[in-house]
């Protein structure tokens, strides 16, 4: 796995951290006395980006100079192979979904006139760039249409370790596009589903809780959008162990759910609520006939002949 370097828009570069220089630095007189590119390290940070860095070079020639003019020393030199801007403008990556489909509200049943349309789904880099050094993003985003879509091993990794939204894509019925592999994914979806749907959706559900209850208290109000969800996945989590599939739309608990959403039902009641369905999850992972762990010899089988099929320039 290739490393990455995260750089936060509000970091400040603390002291002893190694730094390049955008611009030639000079001293005091006017004269270049380091180039751009040139290496040195930070003895002294400031407050904010609106003050300058003390930066010491190697000859211990010292110099002031402001964020915008230094770069991370293993950012610069990951820069031109990382890029992964100029990776998905070159080879068009959002050309390579193999599968989009439709999760969220509007696929649970939960939606109203002011719902995003969220759009999830797979691509498959072409082999020759994944092998390359510029390698290949996790996932694909489009914020402004609301679209993500996971490279194929990301989604198979996450798909086996019962994460949610991911298990969703497999059985949301609001599929738009998906080629023969994909199609051939969908057919094989039931080997994702194993007992750790209890341990994943269970305990997401209950440290979710926690924080809320802490925004309750501190803060006297919770964000009840959030708080419908989480009931509708222990709902959703409760079904995959007792009927073997992952149920998207709420059918029979949209009006409860509902009620939820715009803050009508009492706390007390969605915590008692809560505590019922965690209930009704402890006895349905007893008595569940889903197995212990997913099927990650079938998974892996998938996605090495999908591997194989990408060396095609055409979508499999």
């Amino acid at each position: 796995m290739r490393e990455r370097v995260h750089n936060s828009p509000n970091l400040i570069y603390s002291a002893g951290t190694q730094v390049v220089t955008r611009k030639p630095v000079q001293e005091s007189s006017g004269q270049v006395v380091h180039p751009s590119g040139a290496v040195g390290v930070i003895v002294k940070s400031p407050q904010d980006r609106n003050h300058a860095y003390r930066v010491r070079f190697t000859d211990g020639f010292e110099a002031a100079l402001r964020h915008d003019n230094l770069m991370l020393l293993a950012e610069y030199k990951q820069d031109s192979i990382h890029d992964a801007e100029q990776t998905l403008a070159e080879h068009g990556l959002f050309d390579r979904v193999i599968f989009r489909c439709i999760i969220g509200s509007r696929a649970y049943g939960l939606d109203d006139e002011h719902s995003d349309i969220d759009r999830r789904g797979i691509y498959l880099p072409p082999a020759d760039l994944h092998w390359s050094l510029f390698g290949v993003p996790e996932q694909l985003e489009n914020e402004a249409t609301q679209e993500a879509y996971w490279e194929l091993q990301k989604f198979v990794v996450l798909a086996l370790k019962a994460n949610p939204n991911v298990l969703e894509c497999l059985y949301t019925p609001l599929v738009e596009t998906k080629t023969p592999l994909a199609d051939e994914l969908l057919q094989m979806r039931g080997i994702f589903l194993s007992r750790l749907v209890y341990q994943t959706y269970n305990g997401y559900v209950m440290s979710q809780f926690k924080k809320m209850q802490t925004d309750l208290c501190n803060q006297g109000q919770v964000k009840w959008k959030h708080v419908m969800h989480l009931i509708r996945l222990l709902l959703s989590g409760i079904t995959v162990l007792r009927e073997g599939f992952v149920p998207v739309q709420v059918v029979g608990h949209r009006q409860a759910l509902l009620n939820i959403k715009r803050g009508d039902t009492p706390w007390a009641d969605v915590e008692a609520w809560r505590l019922d369905l965690h209930r009704q999850f402890d006895r349905a992972f007893e008595e569940t006939v889903l197995p212990e762990k997913p099927d990650y010899q079938r998974a892996n089988e998938y996605l090495v002949r999908a591997r194989r099929l990408a060396m095609s320039p055409e979508l499999p």
